[in-house]
């Protein structure tokens, strides 16, 4: 049996880890079977290690929430695909090495060669997007979204990566370039993500940390194509109600009846 006290490299040309107390060896078969669904604890595999996910904060929790909404108004009128969470997870086969990650968020598109289906508790495909919320309890669970999670995503090919740090010191946006490789994302008119797996989903980064009510954001330009349209549409018709009941109070005066 390996000792705690040892250094794991990762994956190729990554930084070596160290096992923490929560982590420790035990096969696939023996994680799928024991540890995946586990109810009170959230545990992902890394090649043989098991490692615990860390538990968040309430900022964490509230800024999930907020992003969540988003996503859900943006595939709610444009359903290109659809949200995964709840620890979902999915397997990783790459060259060298296998995990099973479980993302704060994904996403599965309608085009992805393996839909997934309703009654699934893992994904058997790779997740066209994964977001994951910054745990950094210690520095190694805070590598671990930074620099391992971002090299197997982008190494299985999933196509974005978001890492939402409620702090902001490590909020970052990777698009897949080609096969192995991440770009990141460059904002437009200095603080806009545009996704580009999701046309038409885009977000100001300030907006992550004000976490303005989503209601309210379909006056704003950067949102109103996606957000509260049925809010709009509400909106728009009782805009119009107005103006009929306007005109008609114009009319009504224009024959000398003032009242009815």
């Amino acid at each position: 049996m390996e000792t705690l006290s040892q250094q794991i490299p990762i994956a190729e040309n990554e930084e070596v880890f160290p096992l923490s107390e929560q982590d420790y060896f035990v096969s696939e078969e023996e994680y799928w079977e024991k540890y995946y669904g586990m109810s009170d604890r959230a545990y992902e595999w890394n090649n043989g290690i098991l490692e615990e996910k860390p538990m968040g904060d309430y900022l964490s929790f509230l800024m999930y929430r907020w992003f969540c909404s988003l996503l859900e108004e943006y595939l709610a009128n444009r359903p290109v695909g659809r949200l995964a969470g709840l620890e979902i997870g999915f397997r990783l086969a790459i060259p060298g090495k296998t995990s099973v990650r479980k993302p704060d968020l994904a996403v599965v598109l309608n085009e992805n060669p393996v839909p997934i289906d309703l009654y699934d508790r893992s994904y058997k495909g790779i997740f066209d997007m994964c977001f994951e919320f910054l745990s950094d309890s210690d520095h190694w669970e805070a590598e671990r979204d930074t620099v391992t999670k971002k090299s197997e995503y982008c190494r299985s090919g999933v196509k974005e990566y978001f890492i939402l740090d409620r702090k902001g010191a490590e909020t970052a946006f990777y698009r897949l370039y080609h096969r192995g490789s991440y770009s990141e994302i460059q904002p437009l008119s200095g603080d806009v993500i545009c996704s580009a797996v999701l046309p038409g989903f885009q977000f100001r980064i300030p907006d992550l940390y004000r976490m303005p009510p989503i209601v309210g954001l379909s006056d704003d330009p950067v949102y109103r194509e996606f957000v509260s349209r049925e809010y709009q549409e509400i909106r728009q018709r009782a805009e119009e109600a107005e103006q009929r009941a306007e005109r008609l109070a114009a009319r009504l005066r224009e024959l000398g009846i003032e009242d009815i």
